[in-house]
């Protein structure tokens, strides 16, 4: 009995049949531990899409379409993004995600505002110190003669106080001149000869100041191309008045002082 059992499980269509019965048993398991469950999470799985700079409305459309949740996150202040507008998401575009995934949206809460601060009545180093704490800038500044208000003292601002205000905005003010009844306004030595130049001052009561060559192929040598205090403002009797002159080839940049 013994024999025949064992002749019959050494029959090559007995073995085929084993063998078989093993490829299918093998086959199962492969299918339904690997196969089937790759098979529906790949089914299950969804690119996030990119919605930056989309309204916060749109956005959640968007990712409602694809699929996916959208969550609002963090809202910051953001110059570059209107109000409402997303900034910034997690998970970031383009990476494969579970359908029914929460991403999250960052919000811009729109452009940083400032108060703008009471300069009236500061220096104007105070005023720029001000301004440039709060992130502003000072900008044109206008001189008036004053009674009331020492010399480059702000007298008033373009910008009221208290109003809201971007960053990185130019504010112009108006600074005081002091008392001008003894002083004279500042002539125009723009355009004329250093002789010119000091003959001008001399009869508006001034004095040459500090000689400075500075390069100007286009000019003649020794013309004037600025100078300081500026035209038009005002400045006391006797007080020297500083040029900067166009170079002849001969010179080097220098600073002369009378």
């Amino acid at each position: 009995m013994g024999s025949k059992l064992y002749a019959i499980m050494r029959s090559p269509r007995v073995k085929k049949g084993f063998l078989f019965v093993a490829f299918l048993a093998l086959l199962f398991v492969v299918c339904n531990d690997f196969v089937m469950p790759w098979y529906v999470r790949k089914a299950g799985e969804v690119v996030v899409p990119t919605v930056v700079g989309m309204p916060f409305d749109v956005a959640e459309h968007r990712m409602d379409s694809a699929g996916l949740v959208a969550r609002k996150g963090e809202q910051r202040t953001d110059n570059k993004y209107p109000l409402g507008t997303v900034i910034n998401q997690n998970p970031i575009a383009g990476k494969t995600v579970n359908k029914g995934r929460r991403v999250y949206l960052a919000v811009s809460g729109g452009e940083q505002l400032v108060s703008m601060p009471n300069l009236k009545g500061r220096t104007l180093r105070d005023a720029r110190f001000q301004l440039e704490q709060r992130g502003l800038k000072l900008g044109v500044i206008e001189y008036q003669p004053s009674n009331e208000f020492p010399e480059n003292t702000v007298i008033d601002q373009k910008v009221s106080p208290g109003m809201k205000i971007s960053t990185n905005v130019y504010v112009s003010i108006v600074a005081s001149q002091g008392n001008i009844s003894d002083k004279t306004a500042v002539p125009d030595l723009n355009g004329k000869t250093l002789a010119q130049a000091q003959q001008i001052l001399l009869t508006h009561g001034f004095k040459l100041g500090n000689i400075t060559y500075q390069h100007a192929p286009d000019l003649l040598p020794n013309t004037i191309v600025d100078q300081f205090p500026r035209v038009g403002e005002f400045a006391g009797r006797g007080q020297t008045i500083d040029v900067f002159v166009a170079q002849g080839s001969e010179k080097g940049n220098e600073v002369l002082e009378n």
